[in-house]
């Protein structure tokens, strides 16, 4: 600025100066700032050390240490006290780093994360409930649906009139009884899943119980996806017109899943030959049509290898651990 005020002073125009020095022209013409006289006006209405001490005072006094500033500002006017306004002692709850929340929360311990893996058929099971859309608005079936997460099978499904713990603890009795006893039994935090009837069973028979974290829908992943695969099939109705129909519809719909059903998650064989054991065969069956494919036409193949969409996983994870994760086909009903 000193270099622009010279060239000014010696007959330049403040165009010229300010392309000469740099600056842009409306900069350099601006007048300067006058440095304020003497100490700063302390405004007249600033609260004293004391007062605000007191005020922050009242805000953590057991009577309103769990109430937002709003809350005690209307509190006291109702009796007759002005402290200050409410941006007043938010600002100095800002100064004393009291912004945040002030109210006594209870403090839930961290849900242990269930890491459930099966490697082979009837060893873990998992199971829910769903609705099932009755014959009129507000009406619903309740149907019980437990599936093998190695082999996607569904070794039980029924439905009744509505949801209990007896019939949830009879569900798995019958299906104990055909398909034997797993080693672990998975569901979400229902209120049949938590119920003392289900939880004595599966104590009597010694096997595990596991729930899902509240709220993770993603706990349960098989059971949920089933439901979706259900619920999305072009087959499913509306509504049931009765009990009888939607008994019917069920035992249709799971049976033609397990047997007729190529599932992507389980190397594209249908859940019964996974669950029974047949899948190996199917497999040397699948490779021997491809080699004959590939002697016919080898210029249509790029490799030698079968594709990886018909590979059987080692095992079925609920949560599998992050250092243990390879690459598996995606979770699929």
């Amino acid at each position: 600025m000193t270099t622009y005020r010279e060239l000014t002073r010696g007959g330049i125009s403040t165009r010229t100066a300010a392309t000469l020095v740099g600056i842009p022209r409306a900069t350099a013409t601006r007048a300067p700032r006058t440095p304020a006289a003497g100490p700063a006006l302390v405004p007249m209405n600033k609260l004293g050390v004391l007062e605000r001490a007191r005020i922050l005072s009242v805000v953590n006094s057991p009577r309103f240490v769990d109430l937002p500033p709003i809350q005690i500002y209307a509190q006291l006017l109702d009796e007759g006290v002005y402290l200050a306004s409410i941006s007043t002692i938010y600002r100095i709850l800002a100064e004393n780093t009291q912004v945040k929340e002030r109210r006594r929360l209870a403090r839930h311990p961290p849900r242990a994360i269930p890491e459930l893996v099966a490697t082979g058929p009837g060893l873990v099971f998992s199971w829910d409930i769903t609705k099932l859309p009755g014959p009129i608005k507000g009406k619903y079936y309740d149907c019980y649906v437990m599936i093998d997460i190695f082999s996607r099978y569904i070794v039980g499904a029924v439905v009744h009139a509505s949801e209990s713990a007896v019939l949830a603890a009879e569900m798995m009795t019958e299906t104990f009884a055909i398909h034997g006893t797993p080693q672990v039994v998975h569901a979400d935090r229902g209120t049949s899943m938590t119920s003392k009837t289900v939880a004595v069973l599966l104590s009597d028979l010694e096997v595990t119980k596991s729930h899902s974290r509240p709220r993770v829908s993603n706990d349960n992943p098989y059971s949920e996806a089933w439901f979706k695969t259900l619920k999305f099939a072009p087959v499913f109705p509306e509504r049931f017109g009765s009990l009888g129909d939607a008994r019917r519809f069920m035992d249709a719909f799971v049976e033609g899943y397990n047997h007729t059903h190529r599932h992507t998650g389980i190397g594209l064989n249908t859940p019964a030959d996974v669950h029974y054991g047949l899948a190996a065969g199917k497999a040397l069956e699948r490779a021997t049509t491809l080699a004959a494919a590939r002697a016919r036409n080898p210029e249509r193949f790029n490799t030698s290898l079968d594709p990886k969409i018909l590979t059987i996983p080692d095992a079925a994870w609920i949560n599998q651990p992050a250092q243990q994760q390879e690459h598996q086909p995606q979770l699929a009903a």
